[in-house]
């Protein structure tokens, strides 16, 4: 009786035990996809108001220069000195893109030297100082800060909720960033898995595709089914797609890894003439503002800001002057090479479609639009070697659906030529300088290490 006693208590105290264990799992489950719920839907929220403020910003910025063409030369040296003085006090973690930051901070995530990377603090500066550079009418996306920005609003959330911290949780908030900013959800999942996730597992996949659906659901619903460069219903003959992706491709493939392999030269520290004026960053900032607003005013004010503008007007037909290509490639070099705040996601794009543009002459029974398109996804994967994304960008943001197969051969040449103009990937190459500290301190932690254990 005391031995069937004795085993009853003995299991009622292991079932107890286990269903504790599993309750506690299941709470742990739940907190972690309310998490990522949470964070996906405020991250949309926030997402669509910046993309408000900076069209706003934008459009304030020109009726600035309706008032006085000339005033750019001012205002936009100044706003660039102003974000730069800013960046290089306390902010240096806002720098640039933010994609860079993204992939830097998931190397380790929680670790204290990266944390900045992914702070509120840091979200909020970027949010405010890329619409300063946008007021100044500086050529950058907001593509890029809005991945930054979702990333940090994603570890909030994950920390409010008490979930650790894993790369999936970082990775999976940059990647609803680009749904919601481009309204695309299958291209945040593609950026996700071929950008910010290439070195780490695919268990990613799961975590990512939930937050980027949530996150373009949202932006689907509070701003609409809309088609973010506008709508080209064009396709290419099997003939003309042969002929038009090898030359699109090797021509934006050299554009883009020019620009990649430019802007690496210079933030990098690769053009030694350059040297004494990088030591002075506010100096550089406010001289790039200058190169800026004059490649700005010579163009009657075409290659501020985004490029979004100009963008739709040739995807839907339009053309444009030659030299608007190399006019925005200038002022978008010249923009992101001051290191502040700003993406050269729509940027990249906007280039592309002069490059495309640029063609149209040579094959005058093709359309425009598809030449366009094209030159879009052909610079925009020379500069940011990510062809799978810029397929997918373009066809969900342009609804070029039947475009799909000479824009996946386009995006494929044009990869393979930018990394003989450019070895590395941009936005890897530009995560190295967050990574440095974290890197020099395991080394120092491993060479203490080596220096207890050894023997006297």
């Amino acid at each position: 009786m005391r031995k069937s006693r004795g085993i009853l208590r003995r299991s009622a105290l292991i079932w107890r035990r286990y269903g504790q264990a599993q309750t506690v799992a299941q709470i742990n489950v739940w907190r972690r996809r309310a998490a990522t719920g949470v964070g996906a839907l405020l991250l949309a929220v926030v997402a669509l108001v910046f993309a408000r403020i900076c069209d706003r910003t934008q459009r304030l910025f020109y009726t600035m220069t309706d008032i006085s063409p000339f005033l750019p030369l001012v205002v936009t040296p100044i706003c660039f000195g102003i974000c730069a003085l800013i960046m290089n006090d306390r902010l240096n973690s806002t720098r640039g893109s933010g994609i860079p930051q993204v992939i830097a901070a998931a190397r380790a995530p929680g670790n204290p030297i990266l944390a900045p990377l992914m702070s509120m603090r840091t979200a909020a500066a970027k949010f405010i100082m890329t619409i300063i550079a946008l007021f100044g009418g500086g050529s950058f996306g907001r593509e890029g800060p809005t991945v930054q920005i979702s990333a940090a609003i994603m570890v909030a959330t994950h920390r409010l909720f008490r979930v650790p911290l894993t790369p999936g949780v970082i990775i999976a908030g940059g990647a609803a960033g680009v749904s919601a900013a481009f309204n695309t959800p299958l291209a945040g999942v593609s950026f996700a898995i071929e950008e910010l996730a290439s070195a780490y597992e695919q268990r990613v996949a799961v975590l990512v595709m939930a937050a980027v659906m949530i996150g373009g659901l949202t932006s689907l619903g509070i701003a609409g089914d809309y088609v973010y460069f506008g709508t080209a219903h064009v396709s290419l003959s099997v003939w003309s797609a042969l002929m038009l992706a090898p030359i699109m491709g090797v021509a934006g493939g050299i554009t883009g890894g020019l620009f990649s392999r430019l802007l690496l030269l210079i933030l990098r520290g690769g053009a030694k003439w350059l040297a004494p004026i990088r030591k002075r960053p506010v100096s550089m900032a406010i001289g790039c503002g200058l190169i800026v607003a004059l490649v700005g005013v010579g163009s009657g004010g075409v290659t501020f800001g985004t490029g979004y503008e100009q963008t739709r007007e040739l995807v839907e037909g339009a053309s444009q002057p030659i030299w608007i290509f190399p006019a925005k490639f200038l002022a978008t070099l010249a923009s992101s090479a001051t290191g502040i705040p700003g993406g050269v996601f729509a940027p990249s794009l906007s280039v592309g479609a002069g490059l495309g543009d640029a063609f149209a002459p040579l094959f005058p029974r093709l359309p425009v639009a598809a030449l366009v398109i094209l030159g879009m996804v052909a610079h925009f994967t020379g500069a940011v070697r990510s062809p799978l994304t810029a397929v997918i960008i373009l066809s969900e943001a342009t609804g070029s659906h039947g475009m799909i197969l000479p824009l996946f051969a386009t995006a494929l040449i044009a990869d393979f030529v930018s990394t003989l103009v450019c070895r590395e990937r941009l936005y890897h190459a530009l995560s190295k300088p967050f990574v440095e500290p974290l890197e020099q301190a395991q080394a120092k932690v491993a060479t203490e290490q080596a220096a207890s254990s050894s023997p006297d």
